[in-house]
Protein backbone atom coordinates (compact mmCIF):
# COMPACT_ATOMS: atom_id res chain seq x y z
CA UNK A 1 0.00 0.00 0.00
CA UNK A 2 1.00 3.39 -0.62
CA UNK A 3 2.58 4.92 2.56
CA UNK A 4 2.26 8.50 2.63
CA UNK A 5 0.13 10.74 4.59
CA UNK A 6 -2.60 11.79 2.23
CA UNK A 7 -2.96 8.34 0.31
CA UNK A 8 -6.83 8.92 0.65
CA UNK A 9 -6.58 12.36 -0.16
CA UNK A 10 -8.17 13.87 -3.35
CA UNK A 11 -7.70 17.26 -4.85
CA UNK A 12 -10.73 18.35 -7.03
CA UNK A 13 -10.00 20.47 -10.46
CA UNK A 14 -12.52 22.41 -12.27
CA UNK A 15 -14.86 21.27 -9.41
CA UNK A 16 -17.74 22.77 -10.95
CA UNK A 17 -20.78 21.66 -8.20
CA UNK A 18 -19.15 19.10 -6.51
CA UNK A 19 -20.54 15.90 -8.69
CA UNK A 20 -17.38 13.97 -8.71
CA UNK A 21 -16.66 15.10 -4.86
CA UNK A 22 -19.14 13.88 -3.58
CA UNK A 23 -18.75 10.52 -5.67
CA UNK A 24 -15.03 10.11 -3.98
CA UNK A 25 -16.29 11.19 -0.81
CA UNK A 26 -19.03 8.64 -0.03
CA UNK A 27 -16.22 6.26 -1.62
CA UNK A 28 -13.90 6.85 0.94
CA UNK A 29 -11.92 9.39 0.06
CA UNK A 30 -10.89 12.99 1.98
CA UNK A 31 -11.74 16.12 -0.38
CA UNK A 32 -8.59 17.84 0.73
CA UNK A 33 -8.57 21.15 -2.23
CA UNK A 34 -11.32 22.03 -5.10
CA UNK A 35 -11.00 24.91 -7.48
CA UNK A 36 -13.18 26.33 -10.26
CA UNK A 37 -13.07 29.61 -11.57
CA UNK A 38 -17.00 29.70 -12.06
CA UNK A 39 -18.21 31.56 -8.80
CA UNK A 40 -21.56 30.21 -8.77
CA UNK A 41 -19.68 26.85 -9.08
CA UNK A 42 -17.17 27.84 -5.86
CA UNK A 43 -20.12 29.02 -3.60
CA UNK A 44 -22.69 25.56 -4.52
CA UNK A 45 -19.47 23.36 -3.65
CA UNK A 46 -18.83 25.32 -0.66
CA UNK A 47 -22.22 25.11 0.82
CA UNK A 48 -22.18 21.44 0.29
CA UNK A 49 -18.63 20.80 1.40
CA UNK A 50 -17.37 23.26 3.16
CA UNK A 51 -14.25 25.51 2.67
CA UNK A 52 -11.34 23.85 0.76
CA UNK A 53 -12.70 25.49 -2.04
CA UNK A 54 -11.24 27.79 -3.68
CA UNK A 55 -12.07 30.44 -6.80
CA UNK A 56 -9.26 30.75 -9.20
CA UNK A 57 -8.37 30.49 -12.77
CA UNK A 58 -6.66 27.08 -13.10
CA UNK A 59 -2.93 27.08 -15.10
CA UNK A 60 -0.25 25.01 -15.05
CA UNK A 61 1.92 26.44 -12.40
CA UNK A 62 -1.49 26.54 -9.70
CA UNK A 63 -0.11 25.36 -6.52
CA UNK A 64 -2.14 22.39 -5.01
CA UNK A 65 -1.47 19.99 -2.17
CA UNK A 66 -0.05 16.70 -2.12
CA UNK A 67 -2.64 14.46 -2.21
CA UNK A 68 -2.43 10.46 -3.98
CA UNK A 69 -5.53 11.23 -6.52
CA UNK A 70 -6.30 14.47 -8.54
CA UNK A 71 -9.74 14.34 -10.37
CA UNK A 72 -11.15 16.65 -13.07
CA UNK A 73 -13.57 17.65 -15.98
CA UNK A 74 -11.70 20.41 -17.72
CA UNK A 75 -14.44 22.98 -19.54
CA UNK A 76 -15.99 20.87 -22.88
CA UNK A 77 -18.36 23.51 -24.46
CA UNK A 78 -15.71 23.82 -27.13
CA UNK A 79 -16.43 20.20 -27.98
CA UNK A 80 -19.52 19.52 -26.40
CA UNK A 81 -22.57 18.22 -29.07
CA UNK A 82 -24.71 20.52 -27.24
CA UNK A 83 -23.35 23.20 -29.87
CA UNK A 84 -21.62 24.01 -32.72
CA UNK A 85 -18.04 23.18 -31.84
CA UNK A 86 -15.14 25.60 -32.06
CA UNK A 87 -11.79 23.71 -32.02
CA UNK A 88 -9.88 26.59 -31.35
CA UNK A 89 -11.78 27.45 -28.06
CA UNK A 90 -9.72 28.57 -25.39
CA UNK A 91 -11.14 26.54 -22.89
CA UNK A 92 -9.92 23.24 -25.06
CA UNK A 93 -6.42 24.16 -24.45
CA UNK A 94 -7.55 23.39 -20.08
CA UNK A 95 -6.82 19.70 -21.34
CA UNK A 96 -2.98 20.46 -21.98
CA UNK A 97 -3.13 22.25 -18.59
CA UNK A 98 -5.11 19.38 -16.62
CA UNK A 99 -2.49 16.94 -18.17
CA UNK A 100 0.67 19.10 -17.72
CA UNK A 101 -0.62 19.69 -14.03
CA UNK A 102 -0.89 15.74 -13.40
CA UNK A 103 2.28 15.14 -14.62
CA UNK A 104 4.06 18.20 -12.62
CA UNK A 105 2.40 17.20 -9.07
CA UNK A 106 3.07 13.46 -9.91
CA UNK A 107 -0.26 11.75 -7.97
CA UNK A 108 -0.26 8.28 -7.49
CA UNK A 109 -3.41 8.56 -9.75
CA UNK A 110 -5.85 10.90 -11.70
CA UNK A 111 -9.09 10.51 -13.35
CA UNK A 112 -10.19 12.74 -15.90
CA UNK A 113 -13.92 12.86 -17.38
CA UNK A 114 -15.04 14.83 -20.53
CA UNK A 115 -17.36 14.65 -23.21
CA UNK A 116 -17.58 12.54 -25.86
CA UNK A 117 -16.96 14.97 -28.68
CA UNK A 118 -13.63 15.12 -26.65
CA UNK A 119 -12.89 11.92 -28.76
CA UNK A 120 -12.97 13.79 -32.62
CA UNK A 121 -12.62 17.07 -31.25
CA UNK A 122 -9.86 19.34 -33.74
CA UNK A 123 -9.68 15.51 -35.43
CA UNK A 124 -8.14 13.74 -32.37
CA UNK A 125 -5.60 16.02 -31.03
CA UNK A 126 -6.94 17.23 -27.49
CA UNK A 127 -6.92 12.84 -26.66
CA UNK A 128 -2.87 13.67 -27.96
CA UNK A 129 -3.15 16.65 -25.24
CA UNK A 130 -4.12 14.75 -22.34
CA UNK A 131 -2.16 11.18 -23.46
CA UNK A 132 1.32 12.84 -24.26
CA UNK A 133 2.15 14.86 -21.25
CA UNK A 134 0.92 11.79 -18.71
CA UNK A 135 2.68 9.01 -20.71
CA UNK A 136 5.70 10.69 -20.28
CA UNK A 137 5.62 11.13 -17.08
CA UNK A 138 5.05 7.67 -16.79
CA UNK A 139 1.10 6.93 -16.08
CA UNK A 140 -0.02 3.98 -17.16
CA UNK A 141 -3.82 5.14 -18.69
CA UNK A 142 -7.34 3.58 -19.73
CA UNK A 143 -9.08 6.23 -22.00
CA UNK A 144 -12.97 5.08 -23.09
CA UNK A 145 -15.77 5.94 -23.95
CA UNK A 146 -18.53 4.61 -21.38
CA UNK A 147 -22.49 5.15 -21.11
CA UNK A 148 -23.39 6.18 -17.08
CA UNK A 149 -26.59 4.39 -17.58
CA UNK A 150 -24.30 1.13 -17.52
CA UNK A 151 -23.43 2.15 -14.25
CA UNK A 152 -26.15 2.76 -12.75
CA UNK A 153 -26.88 6.70 -13.34
CA UNK A 154 -30.93 6.37 -14.43
CA UNK A 155 -29.88 8.78 -18.03
CA UNK A 156 -27.99 7.88 -21.10
CA UNK A 157 -25.03 9.92 -20.61
CA UNK A 158 -22.33 9.45 -23.17
CA UNK A 159 -18.47 10.42 -21.45
CA UNK A 160 -15.51 9.70 -21.87
CA UNK A 161 -13.59 8.55 -18.62
CA UNK A 162 -9.41 8.37 -18.30
CA UNK A 163 -7.58 7.17 -15.45
CA UNK A 164 -4.04 6.43 -14.65
CA UNK A 165 -1.75 5.18 -12.11
CA UNK A 166 1.77 6.35 -11.61
CA UNK A 167 4.36 3.74 -12.44
CA UNK A 168 1.18 1.27 -11.86
CA UNK A 169 -1.91 -0.57 -13.96
CA UNK A 170 -5.48 0.84 -12.17
CA UNK A 171 -8.44 -0.74 -13.04
CA UNK A 172 -11.09 0.17 -15.10
CA UNK A 173 -14.74 -0.78 -13.44
CA UNK A 174 -16.65 -2.93 -15.49
CA UNK A 175 -20.32 -2.24 -15.97
CA UNK A 176 -23.07 -2.31 -13.18
CA UNK A 177 -26.06 -2.53 -15.32
CA UNK A 178 -27.57 -3.12 -18.39
CA UNK A 179 -29.51 -1.21 -20.01
CA UNK A 180 -31.63 -0.25 -22.83
CA UNK A 181 -33.30 3.08 -25.16
CA UNK A 182 -30.45 4.55 -26.52
CA UNK A 183 -27.59 3.11 -29.69
CA UNK A 184 -24.95 0.93 -27.71
CA UNK A 185 -26.54 0.91 -24.55
CA UNK A 186 -27.02 -2.95 -24.46
CA UNK A 187 -23.51 -4.07 -25.74
CA UNK A 188 -21.83 -3.39 -22.33
CA UNK A 189 -23.96 -6.30 -20.72
CA UNK A 190 -27.36 -7.73 -21.28
CA UNK A 191 -27.18 -9.93 -17.93
CA UNK A 192 -26.72 -7.31 -15.08
CA UNK A 193 -29.59 -5.57 -13.22
CA UNK A 194 -31.54 -3.25 -15.62
CA UNK A 195 -30.67 0.87 -15.26
CA UNK A 196 -33.62 2.46 -12.91
CA UNK A 197 -35.83 4.18 -15.21
CA UNK A 198 -36.70 7.62 -15.44
CA UNK A 199 -39.65 6.89 -13.04
CA UNK A 200 -37.69 4.54 -10.83
CA UNK A 201 -35.63 7.84 -10.11
CA UNK A 202 -38.06 10.27 -9.72
CA UNK A 203 -40.42 7.75 -8.16
CA UNK A 204 -39.46 9.66 -4.38
CA UNK A 205 -39.85 12.75 -4.81
CA UNK A 206 -43.39 14.86 -4.65
CA UNK A 207 -45.73 16.48 -6.67
CA UNK A 208 -44.13 19.60 -7.50
CA UNK A 209 -44.92 23.31 -6.71
CA UNK A 210 -46.54 25.46 -9.20
CA UNK A 211 -46.80 28.16 -6.43
CA UNK A 212 -45.52 28.49 -3.23
CA UNK A 213 -42.67 26.97 -1.14
CA UNK A 214 -41.65 23.97 -2.95
CA UNK A 215 -41.78 20.50 -1.27
CA UNK A 216 -37.74 20.09 -1.76
CA UNK A 217 -35.76 22.74 -2.56
CA UNK A 218 -35.54 23.78 -6.94
CA UNK A 219 -38.77 21.29 -7.62
CA UNK A 220 -41.43 24.03 -8.60
CA UNK A 221 -43.09 22.95 -12.03
CA UNK A 222 -43.13 25.70 -14.94
CA UNK A 223 -46.47 25.66 -16.65
CA UNK A 224 -46.68 25.84 -20.16
CA UNK A 225 -48.81 27.92 -22.30
CA UNK A 226 -49.12 29.09 -26.39
CA UNK A 227 -47.71 26.86 -28.71
CA UNK A 228 -45.22 25.45 -26.01
CA UNK A 229 -48.79 23.82 -24.58
CA UNK A 230 -49.93 22.66 -27.79
CA UNK A 231 -46.69 20.86 -28.53
CA UNK A 232 -46.67 19.31 -25.24
CA UNK A 233 -50.35 17.89 -25.96
CA UNK A 234 -49.14 16.28 -29.51
CA UNK A 235 -46.05 14.27 -27.73
CA UNK A 236 -45.85 11.52 -26.93
CA UNK A 237 -43.31 9.78 -24.75
CA UNK A 238 -40.27 9.40 -26.67
CA UNK A 239 -41.60 11.80 -29.28
CA UNK A 240 -39.68 14.92 -30.69
CA UNK A 241 -39.83 17.80 -32.62
CA UNK A 242 -39.59 16.39 -35.85
CA UNK A 243 -43.21 14.61 -34.79
CA UNK A 244 -45.04 17.51 -34.67
CA UNK A 245 -46.61 19.76 -37.63
CA UNK A 246 -44.04 22.06 -39.19
CA UNK A 247 -45.85 25.07 -38.14
CA UNK A 248 -45.12 24.41 -34.88
CA UNK A 249 -41.46 23.58 -35.00
CA UNK A 250 -38.91 26.14 -33.37
CA UNK A 251 -37.08 28.79 -35.32
CA UNK A 252 -34.26 27.45 -34.03
CA UNK A 253 -35.29 23.77 -34.81
CA UNK A 254 -36.00 24.68 -38.44
CA UNK A 255 -32.32 25.97 -38.92
CA UNK A 256 -30.05 23.20 -37.31
CA UNK A 257 -32.28 20.29 -39.17
CA UNK A 258 -31.27 22.13 -42.36
CA UNK A 259 -28.23 23.22 -41.09
CA UNK A 260 -25.94 20.32 -43.39
CA UNK A 261 -27.50 21.75 -46.46
CA UNK A 262 -27.25 25.45 -45.31
CA UNK A 263 -23.91 25.64 -44.40
CA UNK A 264 -22.44 22.52 -45.37
CA UNK A 265 -21.21 21.70 -41.76
CA UNK A 266 -19.12 18.31 -41.84
CA UNK A 267 -20.57 15.80 -39.43
CA UNK A 268 -18.06 15.65 -36.87
CA UNK A 269 -18.47 19.52 -35.96
CA UNK A 270 -22.25 19.33 -36.27
CA UNK A 271 -23.24 17.46 -32.72
CA UNK A 272 -25.80 15.24 -35.19
CA UNK A 273 -29.30 16.10 -35.81
CA UNK A 274 -31.17 18.45 -33.26
CA UNK A 275 -34.27 16.75 -31.38
CA UNK A 276 -35.76 20.21 -30.21
CA UNK A 277 -38.56 19.31 -27.56
CA UNK A 278 -38.66 15.99 -26.65
CA UNK A 279 -41.19 14.05 -23.82
CA UNK A 280 -39.18 11.30 -22.08
CA UNK A 281 -40.37 7.60 -21.34
CA UNK A 282 -40.95 6.40 -18.44
CA UNK A 283 -40.19 3.14 -18.64
CA UNK A 284 -36.18 3.80 -19.66
CA UNK A 285 -33.51 5.59 -18.51
CA UNK A 286 -33.54 9.51 -19.46
CA UNK A 287 -31.97 11.40 -22.19
CA UNK A 288 -28.67 13.02 -21.21
CA UNK A 289 -29.00 15.69 -18.28
CA UNK A 290 -27.35 19.07 -19.93
CA UNK A 291 -27.96 22.74 -19.34
CA UNK A 292 -30.28 22.68 -21.89
CA UNK A 293 -32.60 20.17 -19.81
CA UNK A 294 -35.69 22.46 -18.78
CA UNK A 295 -35.71 23.86 -22.53
CA UNK A 296 -35.62 20.17 -24.36
CA UNK A 297 -37.45 17.82 -22.21
CA UNK A 298 -41.07 17.71 -21.16
CA UNK A 299 -42.36 15.09 -18.45
CA UNK A 300 -43.25 11.65 -19.16
CA UNK A 301 -46.91 12.11 -18.01
CA UNK A 302 -47.50 15.76 -17.72
CA UNK A 303 -47.17 18.73 -19.89
CA UNK A 304 -44.45 20.38 -18.34
CA UNK A 305 -40.75 20.64 -18.20
CA UNK A 306 -38.76 18.60 -15.40
CA UNK A 307 -38.21 20.70 -12.52
CA UNK A 308 -34.66 21.66 -11.53
CA UNK A 309 -34.83 18.93 -8.80
CA UNK A 310 -36.20 16.44 -11.34
CA UNK A 311 -32.75 16.82 -13.53
CA UNK A 312 -30.60 17.36 -10.22
CA UNK A 313 -32.56 13.71 -9.15
CA UNK A 314 -31.63 12.14 -12.63
CA UNK A 315 -27.93 13.23 -12.33
CA UNK A 316 -28.13 11.43 -9.00
CA UNK A 317 -27.76 13.92 -6.61
CA UNK A 318 -29.53 13.53 -3.21
CA UNK A 319 -32.24 15.82 -1.96
CA UNK A 320 -30.57 17.77 0.44
CA UNK A 321 -27.81 18.95 -1.99
CA UNK A 322 -28.14 22.92 -2.68
CA UNK A 323 -27.40 24.57 -5.91
CA UNK A 324 -27.22 28.43 -5.32
CA UNK A 325 -26.90 30.98 -8.32
CA UNK A 326 -29.75 32.01 -10.88
CA UNK A 327 -32.02 29.69 -12.08
CA UNK A 328 -30.03 29.52 -15.39
CA UNK A 329 -26.90 29.02 -13.12
CA UNK A 330 -27.94 25.96 -11.27
CA UNK A 331 -29.38 24.49 -14.45
CA UNK A 332 -25.62 24.59 -15.91
CA UNK A 333 -24.36 23.38 -12.48
CA UNK A 334 -26.86 20.72 -12.85
CA UNK A 335 -26.22 19.61 -16.36
CA UNK A 336 -22.38 19.99 -16.48
CA UNK A 337 -21.70 17.52 -13.05
CA UNK A 338 -20.49 14.76 -13.09
CA UNK A 339 -23.30 12.17 -11.59
CA UNK A 340 -21.85 11.49 -8.35
CA UNK A 341 -23.21 7.62 -8.70
CA UNK A 342 -20.88 7.16 -11.62
CA UNK A 343 -18.30 8.72 -10.21
CA UNK A 344 -18.48 7.10 -6.81
CA UNK A 345 -18.46 3.49 -8.92
CA UNK A 346 -15.04 4.58 -10.25
CA UNK A 347 -14.20 5.96 -6.78
CA UNK A 348 -14.49 2.82 -5.27
CA UNK A 349 -12.60 0.70 -7.66
CA UNK A 350 -9.34 3.04 -7.33
CA UNK A 351 -9.81 3.09 -3.65
CA UNK A 352 -9.00 -1.07 -3.86
CA UNK A 353 -6.78 -0.64 -6.55
CA UNK A 354 -4.59 2.00 -3.93
CA UNK A 355 -4.53 -0.62 -1.75
CA UNK A 356 -1.98 -2.81 -3.22
CA UNK A 357 -0.91 -0.68 -5.85
CA UNK A 358 3.18 -0.77 -6.23
CA UNK A 359 5.29 2.24 -8.06
CA UNK A 360 7.62 0.63 -10.13
CA UNK A 361 7.37 0.72 -14.05
CA UNK A 362 8.44 4.24 -15.01
CA UNK A 363 7.46 4.27 -18.47
CA UNK A 364 4.05 5.27 -19.08
CA UNK A 365 2.06 3.58 -21.33
CA UNK A 366 -1.77 3.41 -22.97
CA UNK A 367 -3.62 0.26 -20.87
CA UNK A 368 -6.51 0.56 -23.36
CA UNK A 369 -7.94 2.63 -25.30
CA UNK A 370 -12.04 2.19 -26.43
CA UNK A 371 -13.33 5.30 -28.07
CA UNK A 372 -16.95 3.79 -28.95
CA UNK A 373 -19.64 1.61 -27.68
CA UNK A 374 -21.01 0.06 -31.55
CA UNK A 375 -19.24 -1.92 -33.55
CA UNK A 376 -19.24 1.27 -36.04
CA UNK A 377 -17.07 4.27 -36.58
CA UNK A 378 -17.47 7.43 -37.84
CA UNK A 379 -14.79 8.46 -40.11
CA UNK A 380 -12.70 10.71 -38.12
CA UNK A 381 -13.07 8.21 -35.25
CA UNK A 382 -11.68 5.95 -37.43
CA UNK A 383 -8.98 8.54 -38.30
CA UNK A 384 -8.45 9.52 -34.78
CA UNK A 385 -8.00 5.97 -33.97
CA UNK A 386 -5.41 5.33 -36.13
CA UNK A 387 -3.20 8.22 -35.01
CA UNK A 388 -3.77 6.68 -31.08
CA UNK A 389 -2.53 3.23 -32.69
CA UNK A 390 0.46 5.65 -34.48
CA UNK A 391 1.35 7.75 -31.19
CA UNK A 392 1.15 5.23 -28.65
CA UNK A 393 3.09 2.10 -29.55
CA UNK A 394 -0.30 -0.34 -30.21
CA UNK A 395 1.90 -3.21 -31.39
CA UNK A 396 3.47 -3.26 -28.35
CA UNK A 397 0.71 -2.77 -26.32
CA UNK A 398 -1.54 -5.54 -27.37
CA UNK A 399 1.14 -8.24 -25.91
CA UNK A 400 -0.55 -6.96 -22.92
CA UNK A 401 -3.44 -9.03 -21.86
CA UNK A 402 -6.65 -7.15 -21.28
CA UNK A 403 -6.00 -4.31 -24.12
CA UNK A 404 -8.96 -2.99 -25.74
CA UNK A 405 -8.60 -1.36 -29.28
CA UNK A 406 -10.93 -0.88 -31.88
Amino acid sequence: MWNEPEAHAVVDLFCGAGGMSLGFQRAGFRLLHAADCWAPAVHTYRHNFGNHVLQRQIDCDIEIPRAAVIIGGPPCQGFSSAGRRTDDDERNSLVTVFAQIIARARPTAFVFENVEGFLTGARGRFVIDLLRPVIDAGYHVHLRKINAANYGVPQHRKRVIAIGGLGWEPSFPEPTHSAHGAPGAGLASRVLPPTPSLADALASLPQPAVSGPPPVADHVAKPLGGEDLDRAKLLRPGQTMRDLPEHLWHESYRRRAFRRVMDGTPTERRGGAPSGVRRLRADQPSKAITGGARRDFLHPDEHRPLTLRECATLQTFPDPFVFTGSQSDRMLLIGNAVPPKLAEVFARQLLADLECARGGNCHGRLLSFLPTLSAGMSPVLEEVSERVRREFSPAAARENQGVLWP
